[in-house]
C-alpha cells in the first residue's frame, strides 16, 4: 500500500506496481531542481495550495522536447497568474539541465523548475518510465492544490502536446473544483455554458 500524504518527514513509500490513477492522491516525489541557474532540492509537498502541473519529456538536447519546453516557458508567466507551478522531469542529470540552458536560447528562458530523475523513481512513480531506454515516456500530469490527480496524458514520443490544451483544463478544472455539482462540456473555455448532470438533463444533449 503506498503512503502518500504532504509529510516532511516521509514523502514517499511507493509499493511495487503503484501508478498514477485519476481521482487517487499523485505519488509524492523529491528530486534535485534547475531553477533560475541554481540546483536546488524539491519536494511535491512545497507546492501544496498550488495547482501543480508535472510535465515529462524524454531527453535533453532532443527535438520535440525544446518546442514543448520553450512552449511552457512561454505561458508561464500566464500558468502562475492561475495558481499552477509546473515542474519538468526527464531522467537526465541537473548538470544536464544546466549545460542545455548554457547553449540553447530556447532553454535559457525557462523559469520554472527542471527536475532530475536520473534513477527513474519519480517517472516509474507516474508510470510513465521505459527500462528499456532509460527514459521517461511524454506524460503529463495536473495535480490540484489538494494533491489529487485530475488529469493525465501520455504521448507517443515524436508527438508534441499542447501548452493551450493544459491551460483550458486547468481552467475547467478550477472551475468544477470551485462549483461542485457542474460539469465542463468538450472544449469549455472560461465564460461558455457548462452542464449540471441530472435526471432532467439525461437525454436531451
Amino acid at each position: 500500500m503506498a503512503h502518500i500524504h504532504y509529510s516532511d518527514e516521509e514523502m514517499y513509500d511507493i509499493d511495487e506496481g503503484f501508478s498514477a490513477r485519476v481521482g487517487s492522491p499523485a505519488p509524492m516525489f523529491h528530486g534535485t531542481v534547475f531553477h533560475n541557474g541554481e540546483m536546488r532540492p524539491l519536494k511535491l509537498s512545497e507546492l501544496a495550495g498550488k495547482w501543480v502541473v508535472l510535465f515529462f519529456y524524454p531527453a535533453d538536447f532532443t527535438f520535440v522536447c525544446p518546442t514543448e519546453l520553450g512552449g511552457l516557458a512561454d505561458k508561464y508567466a500566464e500558468l502562475q497568474k492561475m495558481g499552477v507551478e509546473v515542474v519538468t522531469c526527464s531522467t537526465d542529470t541537473e548538470w544536464s539541465h544546466k549545460v542545455w540552458a548554457d547553449v540553447s536560447p530556447v532553454i535559457k528562458k525557462i523559469a520554472y523548475p527542471m527536475m532530475a530523475d536520473p534513477t527513474g523513481e519519480v517517472s516509474s512513480a507516474y508510470g510513465v518510465y521505459d527500462a528499456d531506454s532509460g527514459l521517461a515516456d511524454r506524460g503529463r500530469f495536473i495535480i490540484d492544490p489538494d494533491g489529487i490527480l485530475k488529469s493525465m496524458e501520455i504521448t507517443a514520443e515524436p508527438l508534441g502536446r499542447n501548452v493551450d490544451e493544459i491551460i483550458r483544463q486547468i481552467s475547467a478544472l478550477d472551475f468544477i473544483r470551485n462549483n461542485p455539482g457542474q460539469a465542463c462540456p468538450m472544449s469549455w473555455k472560461i465564460g461558455d455554458k457548462t452542464l449540471t448532470p441530472g435526471i432532467d438533463l439525461a437525454g436531451k444533449i
